[in-house]
């Protein structure tokens, strides 16, 4: 979390030959995970003549950060990986990682792209905006140790890969910088989004379009005019460079051509200043943003700093759809949104939360979204009460949905989060790899509650969690230790009306399932009315052995009662809690 700042799918594709249980393996539940239009190829699975690193579960080491728990490492010239393509692509997405230099800021280094054999282009990679140090907001210095964020990813576009190329990465030189590859995702981008009919082209309003000369003027000039006229604001092909706060008003749609060729960028020298970073801020009634990247140039984390990427404040029927951004401190940060859906959208390389619904927002949508490399929770529902900044809490949290999405490798906190507000759901989501944290978190850790202001944003309703599948989660959370895959977390307040259905959770880094209560030394928080059902648990322990698949901390307090739960051990240590038999039916609502 931001702390106190803070569609049917098919499975993952995913080629990993030689990886136990890779996702793309796992039996198919219809419609769990975001629809996945890229295919990815884990580097140990290549062709190789580097070094395969890991698997490794420990925090602050390359290989825990990195999918499945391994990578490659090409350390001299010459040293590569190399795969035949399985289809036709255009496009790939390379997951790397570089040292930092000693004194922090990243190191450079070179990639050479072959196909065939045939050098197709010199890759320039940098470390810039990955490697942060330290305790919690964390810095930049390597000297505090803890190192952590190691991999950022570039892409790569307008190639030609005929199904069976043999595309290989080559070192280029003996700069005595080793790259690390961890995957790579190839993908056949879609042609460019047509202009739609009467809209407004920003080149019209002056914007250049190719990365260099400042197009934050001309945009803000043509969104208000389509705002006068309404009409449609186009943003064709190019790269256009923002300094500043893009506001988007009531029924104003920015329309781009595609997340491929329509990119929002930021400059580097100006992005120490909060005000001058890519910031879209949706306000009004019915808003909207489709088809483009937001490409930021954040590499470290204040929390005393607004937000970019893009920020919903208090709008209501908006709609974020089809973006990717990436190198921002959130993408999509939303307090007292209501009726918002973000569908389709892909965050990467964050600093903190891919999406976040915060402080009064309700009846809101997260769905076939990805989330891979964010510095914080994937996808988080997040009713804060206490003063931040924020506007004053306009309505009752609740009823949002967190739906078909996928969530990979943050390096701090979880795949998705609850952490209160009524009527609350994850479903259909799959969550892999989430090694620093939970793959879903339930918790009462953050304050939902004024008594001054008589607001309470605890949980209320029923909560649901169903149909998801949980692979290589439940790590090693560097505040709080080892999380559990699923971890239902009773710290300042008590949780009831909670429904688990249908979870599949495979290869958990440590528990499968936990229930743990710090709040009870002040006398707080119970667990009641909680139904776990046809929940299954295969394999724990895969970090941290001696993990059971359901563990009760002794610390907790209440009950719950599973139902057709399949869980490879159950440890309950607490005098203060008990586990209800299976009744033959269920009595969920």
């Amino acid at each position: 979390m931001n702390a106190l700042n803070r569609v049917l799918g098919r499975p993952l594709s995913i080629v990993a030959l030689g990886v136990f249980w890779a996702v793309g393996a796992l039996p198919a539940r219809g419609g769990i995970g975001a629809e996945i239009p890229w295919t990815t190829i884990e580097a140990e699975a290549m062709r190789i003549s580097g070094t395969v690193l890991g698997p490794e579960y420990a925090p602050h080491r390359l290989e825990t950060e990195s999918s499945g728990q391994k990578c490659v490492q090409l350390s001299h010239a010459g040293e590569q990986v190399e795969f035949d393509a399985p289809a036709a692509f255009d496009s790939l997405v390379i997951r790397f990682n570089l040292p930092d230099a000693a004194t922090g800021g990243g190191t450079t280094s070179t990639l050479d792209l072959l196909i065939n054999g045939k050098p197709v282009q010199k890759l320039r990679l940098s470390s810039r905006n990955a490697w942060l140090y330290g305790d919690y907001p964390f810095s930049n210095d390597p000297k505090q140790g803890k190192p952590r964020n190691f991999y950022d990813e570039l892409r790569v576009k307008d190639l030609k890969i005929a199904k069976g190329d043999v595309v290989r990465l080559q070192k280029a030189s003996d700069d005595g910088i080793a790259c690390v590859i961890d995957l790579v995702d190839l993908e056949l981008v879609p042609a460019p989004v047509a202009r739609p009919a009467g809209s407004l082209s920003v080149l019209d309003f002056g914007a250049s379009g190719n990365g260099e000369g400042d197009d934050t003027t001309a945009l803000r000039a043509c969104i208000a005019e389509a705002r006068r006229q309404g009409r449609i604001v186009w943003v064709p092909a190019g790269d256009y460079k923002i300094t500043g706060d893009i506001p988007v008003p009531s029924a104003v749609t920015i329309q781009g051509a595609g997340m491929w060729h329509t990119t929002f960028v930021g400059d580097a020298a100006l992005y120490g200043q909060p005000d001058r970073r890519v910031r879209f801020k949706l306000a009004g009634t019915g808003a909207s943003l489709a088809d483009f990247a937001i490409m930021g140039r954040l590499n470290y984390r204040n929390d005393d700093e607004a937000n970019d990427g893009v920020v919903v404040a208090g709008a209501k029927d908006a709609s974020v759809a089809r973006l990717w951004v990436e190198h921002t401190k959130t993408g999509v940060w939303v307090y007292n949104g209501s009726n918002l859906v973000v569908d389709g959208c892909r965050f990467r390389n964050l600093l903190a939360d891919g999406v976040n619904f915060c402080v009064g927002t309700n009846h809101s949508v997260v769905q076939n979204c990805t989330a891979r490399g964010t510095g914080d929770d994937c996808y988080a529902i997040w009713p804060v009460a206490a003063d931040q900044g924020y506007e004053e809490q306009a309505a009752r949290p609740g009823d949002n949905v967190i739906r078909h999405s996928t969530g990979q490798l943050p390096f701090l906190a979880n795949g998705g989060a609850l952490y209160g507000g009524a009527n609350n759901r994850i479903e259909d989501c799959l969550f892999t790899d989430i090694t620093a944290g939970c793959g879903i978190l339930i918790s009462t850790t953050f304050p939902t509650a004024d008594a001054q202001r008589k607001i309470d944003n605890n949980f209320s309703g029923t909560t649901v969690v169903q149909n998801c599948r949980l692979v290589r989660c439940g790590g090693y959370d560097h505040a709080w230790a080892w999380r559990a895959a699923i971890q239902i977390c009773l710290d300042r307040r008590s949780i009831a009306g909670l429904r688990v259905r249908r979870l599949e959770i495979r290869d958990s880094i440590s528990d499968g399932i936990s229930v743990v209560a710090p709040g009870r030394a002040k006398g707080e928080g119970t667990l009641s009315d909680t139904v776990l059902e046809e929940v299954t648990v295969t394999g724990v322990g895969l970090g941290a052995p001696g993990r059971h698949g359901l563990w009760i901390r002794e610390d907790a307090a209440g009950d719950l009662t599973l139902i057709r739960a399949q869980l490879a051990g159950v440890h309950n240590e607490s005098a203060n809690f008990k586990i209800n038999p299976q009744p033959e039916r269920s009595k969920n609502p």
